[in-house]
Parts: C-alpha cells; structure tokens; sequence
C-alpha cells in the first residue's frame, strides 16, 4: 500500500514536471459539506498539495483521503471504512488548467474571476468538470478560492435507503490554495 501512495505522488509530480513557471501549495484546503435533514456532515484538510503552471494555466491537486478531519470520531470512521474506502483509494485528484489563463495577468495585483476544467478523481471515477474559481494576487501570492457541489454517485460513493436522512447525496466543496513559487 505505502508503494502505490509513494508511486501516486511521484506520477503527480511527474505529470507537471515539463511546466515553466509554476507555483506550488503543500497546504492548501479543501472541505466538504453535506446538509441533510437529520444531521450536517462536515470535514476539512489542510495538507492539499497543488501545483500551477503559470505559462500554460495547467492546473492540479491531489488531496489524501485520510486526512480529512472530522468532529465525531465515528464520522471519520464510516467516511474512510464505508463511503470512501480509503485504504482501496487513498488519495482524490484533479487535473486540468485554468480556461480564461490568458486573461490572467499575474504580476499585478487584483482579484479576478476564473474558470477551471479537467478531470476530477475520488474513489477510482473519474468526472469531467468545469468550475468557477476567484483568483486573488497580492504582493506577488497568488491564492485559488472555488465553491461548487458534486453528488457522491457520479464518484461510486453510495448511500444506503437507511442513511438518507443523515447523507445528502450533494455535497458543498470548497477549495482554498495560496501558492508560493517553486
């Protein structure tokens, strides 16, 4: 198991070793949310790793499974042994680039509306998406900010009859990177 991690993260740091200038984020956030009508599910990680092409807008990041942390103990138990098997898909990834890059210019500072596309990956299914995401640059940091929802199925993650009250099946993301230069 500790191999294919290890391999994971070498692949990832392969498929973005031919970028130009490129900024980097070993703790970048990602947390999500589902509303359901007995209860509110909340997790958070901080140890997203992300990397930004700033001559091409390619865009990725990889987020460990087992790091998402939870308030209830219990809750993080079931997310990792029944809903998201973890220890089988350790890691979910997004690969893509910025859409509007081109419009982008990052030596001056402003806030700027953006969209990314690509690939995103949890539990072995891969999806085609296309998000908006604010840009911020200030004093040469760039930080990348997006909220959208995604519906656990279109992943393989399936509630049960019995957990729909507790579950929602559309879940809120939200991604905060700020990058520093490599």
């Amino acid at each position: 198991m500790r191999l294919r991690i290890s391999m994971s993260v070498v692949l990832f740091a392969i498929t973005f070793s031919s970028f130009g200038q490129k900024l980097a984020a070993r703790d970048g956030y990602v947390k999500f949310f589902s509303a359901a009508a007995l209860e509110n599910i909340e997790a958070e990680n901080n140890l997203v790793t992300s990397v930004l092409d700033l001559s091409s807008g390619n865009f990725a990041f990889l987020v460990k499974i087992k790091s998402f942390q939870f308030d209830k103990a219990l809750m993080q138990e079931h997310f990792n042994e029944n809903y998201l098997m973890s220890d089988e898909f350790p890691k979910a990834t997004f690969k893509g680039s910025i859409e509007n890059f081109e419009n982008l210019d990052f030596t001056k500072d402003g806030t700027f509306e953006a969209t990314f596309k690509g690939t995103m990956q949890i539990k072995g299914k891969d999806k085609e998406i296309s998000e908006p995401a604010t840009i911020t640059i200030k004093d040469g940091v760039v930080s990348l900010n997006s909220e959208f929802t995604i519906k656990a199925s279109d992943y393989g993650v399936n509630i049960p009859a019995a957990k729909k009250d507790n579950i929602s099946e559309n879940l809120k993301i939200t991604v905060k990177i700020t990058y520093a230069k490599k």
